[in-house]
């Protein structure tokens, strides 16, 4: 469990928040300042001041935040909080005392984490406790501004589920919209429609990120790197990756190290 401002979880590019991925653990955003746009939900969503995001794990989701841009967020292990809900939730935090008991939390698990104490993880597990509550109440006051989902954002939303699962598999875009019943035609309208983006640009970003955490956070080869993804050749990943970053997979292995030996 630690806290980041959202600086730090971009890190070493914006691809970290900027291209669909999905996490192992939980994310509670809180934006204080500046905005931006993001795939919440299974759609396109503005976002802005005072804007609270909960991302439950295994959710696929990408944010494209502009450089004004300031908050926190919490990273919290999957079983560490079991009262958070299992549900996304993006709240529009209209009420001045709401926003300052959020802020509050947030500046006292910042001193928590900070403070190297005994019992420090304990400590902040009881925070973030706090602000499950915090997040239950607004939800329950009509904060949570996400609408009632229609037939093509039911469609969306199983289409990312999908590939959080499965966009490793190598399976086809017409592979994947059979599994959902309906034909890759219909589920790129409805992509485009809902996300901005067609169905099949959402599955190469998900095989993006993925490349470039594994390429940039591990020393695996590129070549297993390529068969971990479902790419069919080493050869064929090598061109998607030069395609998507005008850059070779050991191009991008070595640009991340020189930016986390200089950091």
């Amino acid at each position: 469990m630690e806290v980041l401002s959202l600086a730090q979880l971009v890190r070493d590019g914006s691809w970290r928040l900027g291209l669909a991925h999905d996490r192992p653990d939980h994310l509670l955003i809180w934006i204080t300042r500046g905005q931006g746009v993001g795939l919440i939900d299974g759609a396109r969503r503005g976002l802005g001041l005072h804007n609270a995001l909960f991302i439950p794990a295994r959710t696929l989701f990408s944010l494209d935040l502009n450089r004004q841009v300031f908050g926190h967020a919490v990273v919290i292990p999957e079983r560490a909080a079991p009262s958070l809900p299992a549900a996304l939730h993006h709240l529009r935090i209209r009420d001045a005392q709401a926003q300052a008991d959020l802020t509050a939390l947030f500046e006292a698990i910042c001193r928590e984490q900070a403070a190297y104490r005994p019992l420090r993880q304990a400590a902040m597990a009881a925070h973030v406790e706090l602000m499950s509550i915090w997040l239950q109440r607004q939800v329950e006051s009509g904060a949570d501004s996400l609408p009632r989902p229609t037939a093509a954002q039911r469609l969306s939303r199983a289409y990312c589920a999908r590939l959080v699962s499965h966009y490793a598999s190598g399976a086809s875009l017409t592979e994947h919209a059979t599994f959902l019943n309906v034909t890759s035609a219909h589920l790129t309208r409805v992509c485009k429609t809902e996300i901005g983006k067609t169905a099949s640009a959402l599955l190469s970003e998900r095989l993006l990120h993925a490349a470039r955490r594994l390429l940039s956070d591990t020393d695996m080869p590129a070549k297993d790197v390529a068969s971990h993804l479902g790419f069919g050749s080493a050869a064929y990943f090598t061109r998607f990756i030069q395609h998507h970053t005008q850059s070779s997979p050991i191009q991008l292995r070595r640009s991340a190290r020189s930016r986390v030996q200089s950091g």
